[in-house]
């Protein structure tokens, strides 16, 4: 009885062991099944391009950038904040017969620039031009700053921290399954980002008004020079390693145009000879580039005034970005050297001089 109770022992132990073989097996079969989808379906194009007729879903810059970047085919990109995802890259085709693709970060710092324009020198694609929209108040923060957290494994190098794209249920479930069985046809690359800018029920001067709140004007003013440290900063470290990097590609800078309210917001605060100081500083650096052209579309008062242009103090409508388009083909609104510090010094007049309080007044 001994040897039996032994011997079936012995069976369960090796019953217990296959069972807990084939369990395991299971898992790491259903894992690299996991991870073979994601692979080659790829929603964040971390290992290559977007597959042909497949219903991608595009809507996490932070994520799909870095791998857009290093593996579609362009010679063009479109960088900067959410002031630049109104813009189609259909126009660049149809305009300057440019090849572009759109990396735009909202809320972009330099720093964001600089690394995205590391997984564009990765691609090994020859640049004709990068577009670049700068929002200066975005250039007063530390030189290594970014405006969210950078998911490192998607930016590296490193295949051993893959394990966090593979396993990651949000991929599965959001970027590949969801997009599957949507209905949707294949991705239209041209106006990734902007699907949620170009409403139009999102514009309008009642819109503006309803969430502004009008500040009261201090006698008080900020230091003339008070943030051009910071910014020369940003721009030495972030900035100039790109244009100096790439001294075959033209670099089109542009000044995107904010609304009369952005604007208010400095006068009111005493700040408006500050902000003034740092666009020219921030010109003149630019303007030292051979490969740079340098476009101020913020002297628009006509079109900076009327509120129904834009969704809140910055962002307006994508018949601006429509404009700013056609004016790097045709060059109206290029600074030059003998001419920017007069555009400025007539943006600030208009500025110390509009009639602000029309714009509270009701009908």
């Amino acid at each position: 009885m001994e040897q039996r109770a032994e011997k079936d022992g012995t069976n369960r132990g090796m019953h217990y062991r296959r069972w807990i073989a084939a369990f395991l097996g299971t898992i790491l079969i259903l894992f690299a099944g996991l991870t073979g989808l994601v692979v080659v379906v790829d929603p964040f194009f971390h290992y290559h391009a977007p597959l042909k007729g497949y219903p991608y879903l595009i809507d996490n810059q932070l994520n799909q950038n870095p791998g857009m970047a290093e593996h579609m085919e362009y010679d063009s990109v479109l960088l900067g904040s959410s002031m630049t995802v109104n813009f189609e890259a259909d126009w660049f085709e149809e305009l300057l017969g440019l090849d572009l693709i759109k990396l735009p970060y909202n809320g972009a710092y330099p720093r964001d620039i600089y690394n995205i324009m590391q997984c564009v020198e990765k691609s090994g694609n020859r640049l004709d031009t990068v577009f670049l929209g700068v929002d200066l108040a975005s250039y007063t923060g530390g030189i290594g700053e970014t405006k969210y957290p950078l998911p490192d494994y998607l930016y590296d190098d490193n295949p051993l921290n893959d394990w966090e794209y593979w396993l990651n249920k949000q991929v599965l479930l959001d970027y590949i399954l969801k997009p599957l069985f949507s209905g949707d046809g294949p991705t239209d690359l041209s106006g990734v980002y902007n699907s949620h800018w170009w409403m139009v029920e999102f514009y309008g001067k009642e819109k503006v008004l309803e969430s502004y709140h009008i500040p009261e004007r201090t006698d008080a003013v900020v230091r003339k020079d008070a943030y051009t440290e910071a910014l020369l900063g940003n721009l030495e470290a972030n900035i100039a390693p790109i244009l100096e990097e790439n001294p075959q590609t033209k670099f089109v800078v542009f000044y995107p145009p904010y609304s009369i309210l952005f604007w208010y917001d400095y006068l009111a605060g005493g700040q408006l000879d500050a902000v003034m100081e740092e666009y020219r500083v921030s010109m003149e650096w630019f303007l030292k580039y051979d490969n740079v052209e340098l476009y101020y579309f913020q002297y628009m008062p006509e079109v900076i005034t009327d509120l129904d242009n834009y969704a809140d103090l910055s962002h307006h409508t994508q018949e601006i970005n429509r404009f700013m388009a056609e004016c790097f083909a045709n060059g109206a609104y290029r600074l030059s050297a003998e001419d920017y510090e007069q555009k400025l010094a007539e943006m600030k007049k208009f500025l110390e001089t509009y009639d602000y309080d029309s714009l509270w007044e009701t009908e």
